[in-house]
């Protein structure tokens, strides 16, 4: 597809994402308590070629450059989140004040440059302390804790910040790091694993519940990864394979926020991992959301196989191609279709809600070469995605936004600084921004959305 084909409707939002712990650094600043992902960077061997975020790309101390980059752009919005750590330490009792003051440096100056800020109150940072002393979110009582912390970061910022996303992939916080154990907290435990899942979409409609009560006016919802599984394989075990790879993925988040239940294939399978759900809990995790964010990277493939218990089948490792309009830097295929599936699935089986995309991007291995990046492959895949979003609206999808992933190259938590997700180039060194070629082009449509 050629990439200056893209229109942008005039009330169609353009915004890139970021994370507190992959951008900020300044982890020792101003009274910040350590994350779970502090202490999981420093574990010899868990982050490519040693890295750490101590530093990340120090947007602690250069927002301003950074929003003025944004505003360069031409963004409609910015989507960054709020450290849960840095606002509550200990992640509960003391607020510490000087962690409120620098978001409300940023969000100022987004609101004078006119960037309307969402803001995401999860992206994995679960305080140490909260770990410590109740195993983070496999605990019940982190739920509520964080249900405080967004009710103070409602009362604070919510004059001034009117999109909330409670939390951000809760799949992947419990899976990659009470599952698999390569992301923080580094657990491997799979009875751990489904209360952590459990407690973190009651984490989610308490905070929900708790942002509506300090401000009617507020918009609110999650940010939900979906990936497809897709089988190449007809035989009825590769069939109930990709199906209960779907429950397992994709539908023990969703069904409980848009159905009140769990997929009932997931227990038929693995009632021995089932986790303890109090009286109350679906509701308030069903609690209703103003919108749902959806983030979007590629598909799997799964086969049938008899000899394994519960799931039916296994992961099918994809070879990639050396070719950057296939695979990106990740390994990750690039398949825009799959963004399609995951709109038509949102418009009819959860009663289409209003959505955003709030991550979509893919890394590549970037050079500088006079200074400029030639990005070719990015904007190739921004705009197969925008324009596959576009397409879904037109037939009905309720889909009212896209931020790209992400605003910056960061700290890609297990990958370390190896993978670059940016439309613009961070020198980690120096920390010195080059816009890249895919920012400026990302730039020049949104002032030219709604021309023909």
């Amino acid at each position: 597809m050629d990439s200056s084909n893209i229109i942008l409707p005039k009330d169609f939002l353009i915004g890139t994402a970021t994370a507190a712990f992959q951008v900020e650094g300044a982890v020792k600043k101003d009274g910040r308590g350590p994350s779970i992902w502090d202490t999981f960077s420093h574990l010899p061997g868990k982050i490519d070629n040693g890295h750490n975020a101590d530093e990340a790309c120090d947007h602690y101390h250069r927002y301003s450059e950074d929003v003025q980059i944004m505003k360069d752009m031409s963004l409609d919005a910015y989507r960054f989140s709020i450290s849960w750590s840095r606002i509550f330490p200990e992640g509960k009792g003391q607020i510490n004040k000087k962690g409120l003051d620098f978001y409300d440096r940023l969000i100022d100056k987004l609101l004078d440059a006119g960037i309307s800020p969402y803001t995401t109150l999860f992206h994995w940072d679960t305080p140490e302390a909260l770990f410590k002393e109740y195993g983070g979110f496999v605990g019940r009582e982190t739920c509520y804790h964080f249900a405080d912390f967004a009710k103070t970061c409602a009362q604070h910022f919510g004059d001034r910040i009117k999109n909330w996303i409670t939390v951000n992939e809760p799949w992947e916080h419990a899976t990659f790091g009470h599952l698999f154990g390569n992301h923080a907290p580094g657990i491997k435990n799979p009875w751990k694993y489904w209360q952590a899942m459990h407690h973190i979409l009651l984490g989610h409609g308490l905070a929900n519940q708790a942002i509506r009560a300090e401000n009617n006016d507020a918009r609110i919802g999650p940010a939900l990864s979906y990936t497809p599984m897709h089988t190449k394989g007809h035989r009825p075990v590769d069939l109930k394979a990709k199906n209960i790879a779907n429950a397992f993925m994709n539908n023990i988040v969703f069904d409980p926020i848009f159905k009140k239940e769990y997929p009932e294939l997931l227990w038929n399978n693995f009632s021995w991992f089932r986790p303890k759900i109090e009286s109350g809990d679906m509701d308030i995790i069903s609690t209703p959301n103003d919108f749902i964010g959806l983030n979007y990277y590629s598909r799997e493939f799964v086969k049938g196989n008899h000899f394994v218990p519960g799931l039916k089948g296994t992961f099918v490792a994809r070879k990639p191609e050396p070719d950057p309009y296939k695979y990106t830097a990740m390994d990750w295929e690039i398949y825009p279709e799959g963004l399609t599936e995951l709109l038509i699935m949102m418009r009819d089986v959860y009663n289409n809600p209003m959505v955003y995309i709030t991550e979509n991007g893919a890394a590549f291995f970037d050079e500088i070469n006079n200074g400029t990046i030639d990005d070719q492959p990015r904007i190739d895949y921004l705009s197969n995605h925008i324009n596959t979003a576009l397409k879904a609206k037109e037939a009905g999808c309720n889909i009212h936004g896209y931020f790209a992933w992400s605003l910056l190259d960061n700290f890609e938590w297990a990958k370390g600084f190896n993978a670059r997700f940016g439309l613009v180039h961070v020198n980690y060194t120096t920390k010195e921004r080059t816009v890249k070629d895919s920012g400026k082009w990302l730039g020049e449509k949104i002032r030219q959305r709604g021309q023909m």
